[in-house]
């Protein structure tokens, strides 16, 4: 059994009245008598049995019940729901970085998908889709009165065919996009050394083995510098979530001690608190985590704990607030249940849940255009101006070009930014 991060929007309203005691004994004793349960239970029955005898076109048994089972665990909240053999296979296969369809994360809201992330490289990031975006119709099928099993269903297919979704989008007139369905193989870490020495790492999803290739990645970069680098970028920007223990993994690779995360149900008896292992893989360098609104779970317990540690600053734009654990009950021949069974906390008590992980420094998606700043002299450039004395210094490196910065205004910052901490550190350490 494992636990899943998801996505959890949810709201919960208490209505509390103060009437007599013995009132009070009465009304809780009501509401636990077993009759109640056994009368509802046979009303289920007669329900369905009508529903078999008098709908106006023929319906299973196995249809009826588990749209039965599924409608009772959304009711809760949009992540708990019944997965029937078929989607339970989906999800098996997405935990494991591979499986089939548009690459896209999605929850429901308001009775219609809501894109919550596309996965790099895949049919949805390519055709432009965004977090935020509606899906309303798919092939033309009106998404409102569907459940969320259901829309994802119609969009997975054959490899290779088509599908063509109807989007809104905010400030946009609604438009048609039609993706290619593909095998989605999922590569949830990349890497590359950004402005000559900064560890760029991008980390999509967390699947299985995300935490060895996060190391691999930053072993290999030290590799080809030859030495460590200033600092880390560490990119989760629309990354959905994924697997709970990569998430304490990841971040315990950055971390020497202390709580990562705990999750707290509505047994007390139950928390469970994951914490840190000794050893800092980066040993103590600047680190800058990249978020976004598509950022959601598992990447907001990464951005949470190092935050609470002071370990990481965090930049870009307030998270998805995905504070809630999923877990997958199997029910034998019959698929699995997701039941959300508590909520996530950071290491200093925060609740994830609908308020996400609030950036350090809030840096908004922006274009970067260089500007003239006119005709202008430089103090070399007057003929009798003084000789420099001091011309056997080294020089200070200019890092070269790299156009990706010029085209991805909060990744310029996060390097920015590293570089800055790195200057700061050094200086701090040679005062000492």
């Amino acid at each position: 059994m494992k636990n899943k991060c998801s996505f959890f929007t949810a709201s919960l309203l208490l209505a509390s009245v103060l009437f007599t005691p013995a009132f009070a004994a009465v009304n809780k004793q009501e509401k636990e008598n077993p009759a109640d349960t056994y009368e509802m239970l046979n009303l289920f029955g007669e329900v369905l049995e009508r529903t078999k005898t008098s709908y106006v076109e023929d319906v299973t048994d196995k249809k009826l019940i588990e749209s039965a089972l599924n409608g009772m665990l959304v009711s809760l909240d949009p992540h708990s729901s019944y997965l029937d053999e078929q989607s339970f296979k989906y999800m098996n296969e997405q935990t494991k970085g591979k499986f089939g369809g548009l690459g896209i994360e999605v929850t429901m809201e308001n009775g219609v998908v809501k894109v919550v992330s596309p996965i790099d490289d895949t049919p949805a990031a390519n055709a432009g889709l965004k977090p935020g975006d509606y899906i309303t119709h798919i092939d033309g099928e009106q998404v409102v009165g569907m459940s969320l099993n259901d829309a994802v269903d119609k969009m997975r297919g054959k490899i290779g065919t088509k599908v063509k979704l109807t989007v809104r989008r905010l400030n946009t007139k609604p438009f048609d996009v039609t993706l290619k369905r593909e095998e989605i193989k999922i590569q949830s870490v990349k890497s590359e050394i950004k402005a000559d020495d900064v560890a760029y790492i991008r980390i999509t999803s967390f699947s299985e083995d995300t935490d060895k290739m996060v190391e691999k990645s930053f072993n290999n970069i030290k590799k080809q510098l030859k030495k460590q680098p200033v600092g880390i970028v560490l990119d989760v920007r629309n990354n959905p979530g994924g697997l709970l223990d990569q998430a304490v993994n990841v971040s315990d690779l950055f971390l020497d001690q202390g709580e990562i995360v705990s999750t707290r149900s509505k047994n007390p008896d139950d928390t469970v608190k994951y914490t840190a292992t000794k050893g800092d893989i980066a040993a103590n360098l600047p680190i800058v985590i990249l978020v976004n609104d598509g950022s959601a779970s598992a990447s907001e317990i990464l951005a949470g704990a190092l935050q609470d540690h002071k370990r990481a600053i965090i930049l870009g734009e307030k998270t998805f607030g995905k504070g809630s654990v999923q877990t997958i009950i199997p029910l034998g021949n019959h698929g699995a249940m997701r039941l959300t069974t508590a909520r996530y906390y950071t290491p200093s008590g925060r609740s994830i849940q609908a308020t996400g992980i609030v950036p350090d420094v809030e840096v908004k998606p922006a274009k970067i255009e260089e500007i003239d700043s006119g005709f202008s002299f430089s103090e070399a450039e007057f003929g009798n101006a003084l000789k420099n004395d001091a011309q056997s210094l080294p020089k200070n490196k200019v890092a070269q070009k790299d156009d990706s910065l010029k085209k991805d205004y909060q990744l310029s910052r996060a390097v920015d930014l590293v570089k800055a901490l790195n200057i700061y550190q050094s200086g701090f350490n040679t005062q000492k």
